[in-house]
């Protein structure tokens, strides 16, 4: 009966739940900048750069193979597809610098609390003597 107690307040602590908040919400903003990527800055790069869909951008491997007689495809092509893999990079390149920045911005809010929550010199003079005249009596 220990481990299925201990297993509760591992699984109902605070930080699990902020961990699996993280990962939800981590998860929605992979796709939303997916979507900022391929939706609106790959269009006009590819346009900048002479009309290029970078998802167009394959390697072939080989070639579909048709059927002569209905027109139909009997095996598909093989590819690798570089354009795909160029809008993954842009896609990582942008959530690593979103977290870099957000990651930076908790830093700085984190050190000017503990600025804030160290007492001043004035305060730690104060507590000096007071613990000179308390050690005199």
């Amino acid at each position: 009966m220990g481990m299925i107690k201990e297993f509760k307040e591992f699984a109902v602590k605070g930080n699990m739940v902020d961990l699996a908040v993280g990962v939800v919400i981590g998860g929605a903003f992979g796709k939303v900048v997916s979507s900022i990527v391929s939706d609106l800055l790959m269009p006009p790069i590819g346009f900048v750069v002479g009309g290029i869909n970078f998802a167009d951008i394959k390697w072939t491997l080989k070639a579909a193979l048709p059927d002569p007689l209905t027109g139909k495809t009997l095996a598909n092509s093989v590819t690798i597809n570089i354009g795909n893999f160029i809008q993954s990079l842009v896609d990582f390149g942008i959530i690593a610098l979103s977290v870099f920045l957000l990651v930076k911005l908790l830093n700085t809010l984190h050190h000017k609390e503990e600025a804030a929550s160290e007492p001043s010199d004035e305060v730690k003079l104060l507590t000096e003597i007071r613990d000179l005249l308390k050690n005199q009596k």
